[in-house]
């Protein structure tokens, strides 16, 4: 899959494509429907199908001081964009000056000029332009004008319309479950595995302490099953490259010890053999176990982290 970052990169001779436009954090079902109807009609018409996105999120500039929890690294968005079937993805730098343009500008200058659209494919509550005042029909209409098709794609409902921001609510609240319902997926955090306390492997359950991003969208405090792996970054093929290990999870601020610093730390399920300092690691939620909880001894510690252990071993074998 290509990767253009600016309008600069596309190709002199690119020519025409099949786009859709959106921020597209966590690559959710909702997005799917609408990637998987502009992939199906770039194939149908044998052109390349192009995502148009966006860094920073809209929503950091246009609401100074806003920061918006990320579902999926840039690197995974776009591992799952070409698992869909995406030929190149065009990351637009979110300015200021581009959120003025207006819908006729932004649509002369990005989807005429540049990808020369033969087709464009959105949800159907797209909004773009200065003020979001361009709407599908106004993109219908500029079509017309510049010979290319418009198509809306009916958003998605599982119990309510799945959006990014529903995800990133479900994830604040620990409710990873909801989560892997509306992305076809479960959520991922992803990191450098660093040195920590080196609690957990005195206790008998070493775990990898995974430093994330900042503005990572990380599930509330508590206690997870789910899996470990181990992933590339670039040209560089970790230790252990592929592999994944059913998990237990915590996050939080391990109280027994009066922890001030939170951490996201996983146990991958019977491998105390496993040296991951250094290595960028995914780690996947499937299901909430409990609460992180304070407790009155280390004995009692590890008699709850035993249990935790075979209920993860449970939920992921």
């Amino acid at each position: 899959m290509r990767g253009w970052h600016g309008l600069d990169d596309v190709p002199e001779r690119w020519g025409r494509s099949i786009v859709t436009i959106g921020v597209f954090d966590g690559v959710h079902r909702g997005h799917q429907r609408v990637l998987g109807r502009a992939v199906d009609l770039a194939r149908e018409n044998g052109r390349p199908a192009v995502v148009v996105t966006f860094d920073p999120h809209p929503d950091e500039v246009l609401q100074p001081g806003t920061r918006v929890s990320q579902l999926t690294s840039p690197a995974y968005r776009n591992e799952l964009l070409a698992g869909l079937g995406v030929d190149a993805v065009c990351v637009l730098p979110f300015t200021a000056g581009l959120s003025r343009l207006g819908p006729e500008e932004f649509t002369q200058s990005v989807l005429v000029d540049r990808l020369h659209a033969a087709g464009v494919i959105v949800g159907e509550g797209f909004r773009f332009g200065h003020k979001a005042s361009g709407t599908v029909e106004t993109l219908r209409m500029l079509g017309e004008k510049h010979d290319f098709e418009v198509e809306a794609v009916p958003l998605l409902s599982v119990d309510r319309t799945v959006t990014s921001s529903r995800i990133r609510e479900c994830v604040a609240a620990g409710k990873v479950e909801e989560a892997t319902l509306a992305l076809g997926r479960p959520h991922r955090v992803e990191g450098v595995v660093v040195r920590g306390h080196r609690r957990g492997r005195a206790l008998g359950f070493p775990t990898a302490n995974v430093e994330s991003p900042r503005y990572t969208a990380i599930p509330a405090d508590g206690v997870y099953a789910g899996w470990l792996r181990s992933i590339p970054v670039g040209e560089i093929a970790p230790a252990y490259d592929g592999e994944r290990w059913p998990a237990a999870i915590s996050i939080g601020t391990n109280p027994t010890f009066a922890g001030v610093q939170r951490t996201v730390e996983a146990y991958a399920l019977d491998r105390d053999d496993l040296e991951l300092y250094g290595v960028h690691v995914a780690v996947d939620f499937g299901a909430r176990l409990r609460d992180t909880l304070k407790f009155d001894s280390i004995e009692a510690l590890i008699e709850q982290m035993h249990r935790d252990v075979e209920q993860a071993r449970d939920l992921t074998g």
